[in-house]
């Protein structure tokens, strides 16, 4: 009986696959030396056909993967030894082609994998997904650490003057990847590099476990009935020591995101508020817990980082970060930071004291502070625009904005959807499959939409986790076309006589993940390291689906979307401006709290101070209250320090300005929707990765991007005049 995890070693020298069951669905999976699985006995491996969800296991997702890393291995071997012959010419197609060739089967079956541990996570949990994902990452990964491809990369790249522009990127990243791999540096330097890069992982792993821990050390019991009288069924549910008894409690407050939002948006104890804010900030500092801090880490994080940028000739982590990004440069993330903060901070302030007129009229004696500004935030939005969320959500059923959204998508780009009605394999009863076609009537991509909750089956990250999964990406040379998922935790309809009903959050989340796969679905790129979404600089990532989301700010579209599930009525003209007005309440002091820590994330990555030093330098100038002394926030912000958005925190923000941008076009009376929105289907959905963003939008609005649009769709050029 298998017990626990072998060594690689011992794991290599096994020549069958095995399979051993832990209590509840636990696997421990063994990789054979020979995988002997054929397409006729797993699905996994006939990569060619829309994926057999119905016929896979996680043993033969592990078995399937671990023949296809083998013979993906196999063939960059071979493109190698083409790459080391110097008789061999070097061309686009039989190195980086032959390369996409082995890529596109290889990814199809991973993503097929990555898909199913999304939602059936009850079957591929995560233990034995993180095993197959890695035994993938490090088989992808050595193309781009492979010296002869590397040397014939640059070699392509100098002496082939017909290459495509979409062939310029694709040789270009293998170079770029190559280079922040180490590939240049000599024998010594390499080695010193690994090693920093192997402390830098172990830090972030130790950053994110003690952030875990002391978060859960604190909670703080209630069974005040009058404490929670103004709070939601649901956070009631999330807080019930038994949520059988949720109306009658007792209930725990813990610094869950679900719940410490929540809490302090409705907790009408400013004492409570503060306490609470004040555990939810101080996790993984020294007022918790020496041993428990992660003051030293980030030093040693911040320091690990500017040592491998200057190991590869940066002159520190923020300019070597650069190089992926859309901005291009520190400077020009700092002026972004800069122009969107002067109308920005003007906003706040006279929120701030709005919102502290409205607290003292509602008999608040005392100076708003940070925790008392979600609770009085609330109840003035409440005041202000005088409609019930949850009343809302009557207008809002899933089917009728799905279909509007597919229509909207129609009249701006140019396509149209039909939805499969044979049987496609699929994971459960609800997913349905479509079908994107051009105007001609030819056939472009596909995509699955898995739209409801499934507690226990679905990978659940939080409460509104949501996921835009590829697929399949377009590979001409694999003969591939894209394939995406759409995959959603929305509530599923309550009766036979009730549809499924959403929120607005949820509206705006459907709007946003669209966008993301339109991207993907619509490439024209005819390779898989640039189609879609793949190869686009990390602050251009959510372009695509925050100008769809956008189109939630025109009461033409809220209107179309709306419709009473039992009325048949849309939203009156009313509402629509309450609900239109109500998305930029506070948008100012939102947009400051967000360019703080866009700001803070690249003074970390440019100096050398200490940390909590330059925390308290940056924060009277965006924020508007005084640091609390056990504020030690960045002790627990692991997106910053043990994430992937080190020196790209403020990516979110440059996405949502050069989107606003984008989107200021329809505005203006120049020319039809419908032209411009197939401009932005030639330019941004079909373009991809394969051109740098900033031609791009150069290519779609003629000129640079502008904060002024975010200005203006945020409310704030209105506030500040």
């Amino acid at each position: 009986m298998v017990t626990g995890m072998l060594g690689r070693s011992r794991l290599l020298k096994l020549s069958s696959s095995l399979l051993r069951f832990r209590p509840k669905t636990t696997y421990v999976v063994l990789l054979p030396e020979n995988p002997v699985d054929t397409e006729d006995d797993n699905p996994l491996l006939r990569t060619n056909a829309l994926p057999e969800f119905d016929q896979l296991t996680p043993e033969k997702c592990w078995t399937g993967m671990g023949k296809l890393a083998l013979e993906y291995e196999s063939g960059v071997w071979a493109v190698e030894e083409r790459a080391r012959d110097l008789k061999e010419p070097k061309t686009f197609d039989n190195i980086i082609g032959e390369l996409d060739k082995l890529e596109s089967p290889f990814n199809a079956a991973w993503s097929t994998v990555k898909t199913l541990y999304t939602v059936k996570n009850s079957e591929m949990n995560t233990n034995t997904y993180l095993k197959i994902h890695e035994r993938a990452r490090k088989a992808r990964v050595h193309k781009f650490q492979s010296q002869p491809i590397y040397e014939a990369c640059k070699q392509i790249l100098v002496s082939d003057t017909s290459l495509t522009e979409a062939q310029k990127r694709v040789v270009q990243k293998y170079l770029l990847e190559a280079r922040l791999n180490g590939i240049e540096l000599p024998a010594e330097k390499a080695t010193n590099f690994t090693s920093k890069l192997v402390k830098l992982e172990k830090q972030k792993d130790i950053f994110r476990r003690k952030v875990s821990e002391s978060g859960s050390r604190f909670s703080y019991h209630i069974s005040d009935h009058n404490l929670v009288r103004d709070f939601p069924e649901t956070l009631l549910k999330y807080m019930a020591v038994e949520e059988s008894r949720y109306q009658q409690g007792p209930w725990v407050i813990t610094l869950q995101p679900h719940v410490y939002h929540s809490f302090l948006e409705h907790c009408p104890s400013s004492d409570l508020r503060r306490n609470t804010y004040r555990a939810y900030n101080m996790r993984a500092s020294n007022h918790i817990d020496q041993e428990l801090s992660n003051s030293i880490h980030m030093e040693d994080i911040r320091s690990l980082r500017g040592e491998q940028a200057t190991l590869l000739g940066y002159k520190d982590f923020a300019h070597m970060s650069m190089e992926t990004k859309m901005a291009g440069s520190v400077e020009n993330v700092l002026s972004m930071i800069t122009s969107l903060l002067a109308k920005a901070k003007t906003a706040q302030d006279k929120e701030i004291a709005s919102l502290q007129e409205f607290a003292e009229s509602r008999g608040f004696e005392l100076q708003l502070e940070a925790w008392d500004v979600p609770y009085w935030r609330r109840k003035q939005k409440r005041h202000l625009f005088n409609f019930d969320e949850t009343q809302l959500q009557d207008y809002f059923p899933f089917e009728h904005v799905f279909v509007s959204l597919l229509e909207l998508c129609s009249e701006l780009f140019g396509i149209s959807f039909e939805e499969v009605p044979e049987k496609v394999p699929t994971w459960h009863p609800d997913v349905r499959f479509f079908n994107i076609l051009d105007a001609s009537g030819d056939y472009l991509a596909s995509f699955y939409l898995d739209p409801f909750q499934r507690p226990g089956e679905k990978l659940q990250t939080r409460v509104d986790a949501a996921w835009s999964l590829v697929i399949r990406s377009r590979s001409d040379i694999a003969n591939m076309l894209p394939i995406t998922n759409l995959v959603f935790n929305f509530a599923p309809p309550a009766s036979e006589d009730q549809p499924a009903l959403l929120t607005f959050s949820e509206v705006t989340l459907l709007f946003q993940k669209f966008g993301s796969a339109l991207q993907h679905l619509l490439t024209t790129v005819p390779y898989t390291e640039c189609s879609g979404m793949t190869n686009i600089e990390w602050d251009a990532v959510e372009v695509c689906s925050n100008f769809m989301q956008n189109w939630l700010h025109e009461p033409a579209v809220l209107q179309r979307i709306s419709q009473h599930y039992e009325s048949g009525l849309p939203l009156s003209g009313s509402s629509i401006k309450e609900l239109l007005a109500s998305q930029n309440h506070m948008a100012g002091y939102d947009l400051c709290s967000e360019l703080y820590l866009a700001h803070l994330d690249m003074e970390l990555h440019t100096r050398k101070n200490y940390w909590l030093d330059i925390a308290r330098e940056l924060w009277p100038s965006y924020r508007p209250f005084t640091l609390d002394k056990y504020d030690a926030h960045l002790c627990s912000n692991t997106a910053i320090m043990a994430d992937v958005w080190a020196a790209a925190y403020y990516s979110h923000l440059w996405s949502r300005m050069v989107a606003a941008d984008v989107f200021q076009a329809f505005r203006e009376p120049h020319e039809a929707d419908s032209e411009l929105g197939e401009r932005f289907r030639s330019t941004f959905l079909s373009l991809g990765g394969g051109c740098h963003p900033s031609e791009v939008f150069r290519r779609f609005r003629g000129r640079d991007p502008s904060p002024d649009a975010l200005h203006v769709l945020c409310g704030i050029s209105q506030q500040t005049t």
